[in-house]
């Protein structure tokens, strides 16, 4: 079924072609059959807001395709973009395990397909399902640590080139290799990557230029090329 957002909607866990390596995709076949009973899926255009920080949990959200941007803002109105959330990954759980608001906010930013699970028949899911219970306890540690990561690169890296650095390194991982270098699109622009960073946008715009003028990453529209992955790991010391 196509949908306006040029999604091709994937209705079935179990028939689905592109199951990423993420929460519910791995499930065995009783689990996966009882998460199917009790998931909405929905196509999202770009820029939909999920949901937003502070606001009571009314349950979890399954990347199926797409990408998700995590943020926060402080009370004198500056972002933080925590991370990028890809296929396969599951947005909003501890706040519904612990009955707690979105720590978040979740904002698409590109059209997305999700499925969504109210939070009583999750609860009731993680009770029943041992398997699914041992994924979200998975998925929690996950989050932890990349919180750690992130606390990691905004607090104990010496530059914004560094950081800077990091972050390309990390997208690099799921780009495509290339003649020219590693490819791969990128739909932030200088202001939100500065947001993840904890930087200006005129910063981030000198450090790009930085880099761009000694060929080691290049930042065209939408296209991101990294030209010498081993120069940004001698900036962060790998």
């Amino acid at each position: 079924m196509r949908l306006p957002y040029g999604l091709e909607l994937t209705e079935s866990c179990r028939s689905c072609t592109i199951r990423a390596d993420g929460f519910f995709c791995n499930l065995g076949a009783p689990a996966l059959k009882a998460f199917e009973a009790i998931k909405y899926t929905t196509a999202y255009p770009e820029g939909a807001v999920l949901f937003g920080e502070g606001q009571d949990p009314r349950g979890v959200f399954v990347i199926c395709k797409g990408r998700v941007k995590l943020s926060m803002t402080s009370s004198e109105g500056k972002t933080l973009i925590l991370r990028i959330a890809s296929p396969g990954e599951i947005l909003g759980l501890n706040a519904t395990v612990s009955a707690r608001p979105y720590e978040l906010t979740a904002e698409t930013l590109y059209p997305c397909q999700v499925n969504f699970v109210k939070r009583e028949d999750f609860l009731r899911f993680l009770r029943e399902q041992g398997e699914a219970c041992m994924h979200a306890a998975e998925q929690l540690s996950h989050n932890y640590h990349t919180a750690c990561e992130q606390i990691r690169t905004l607090g104990l890296a010496h530059s914004v080139p560094e950081k800077l650095a990091r972050l390309l390194l990390e997208w690099s991982e799921e780009g495509e290799e290339t003649k020219q270098g590693i490819r791969l699109k990128l739909a932030l622009t200088h202001e939100e990557i500065a947001q993840i960073i904890g930087t200006s946008r005129e910063t981030v715009t000198r450090a790009l230029g930085d880099f761009k003028s000694k060929q080691l990453a290049t930042l065209k529209g939408s296209t991101l090329l990294i030209q010498n992955k081993t120069a940004l790991e001698n900036y962060v010391g790998a």
